[in-house]
């Protein structure tokens, strides 16, 4: 079990070189990175909003369905993005210790 996990961490890793991961983090990705759950929320709200605002405005009958779908929808978007900021943190993390491993 131990042998499969440390194969997907290298997986990701290499993944995440291959798409640039060794360059700096920006501002945004530093603040990002720094607060993984208001990031998540500050999806999650506005698109909730802006679909629950849509589903008022429509003619349609089905009410329930498109404000749950609209909850749901963006509470996925929220979690996805607070993941991605997670990921973004650990990226950070390595980088550090990376940096000072190789004492520059």
């Amino acid at each position: 079990m131990a042998n499969w996990r440390s194969s997907v961490g290298q997986a990701f890793w290499v993944l995440d070189w291959a798409l640039g991961g060794q360059r700096r983090p920006t501002m945004l990705q530093k603040r990002v990175a720094r607060h993984p759950i208001k990031a998540g929320f500050c999806v999650a709200v506005p698109v909730t909003l802006l679909l629950v605002l849509f589903s008022a405005l429509s003619t349609d009958t089905e009410k329930p369905e498109s404000l749950l779908f609209a909850v749901l929808f963006g509470s996925f978007l929220g979690v996805v993005f607070g993941l991605t900021a997670a990921f973004e943190r650990l990226r950070q993390r390595r980088l550090e210790r990376l940096r000072t491993g190789n004492g520059s």
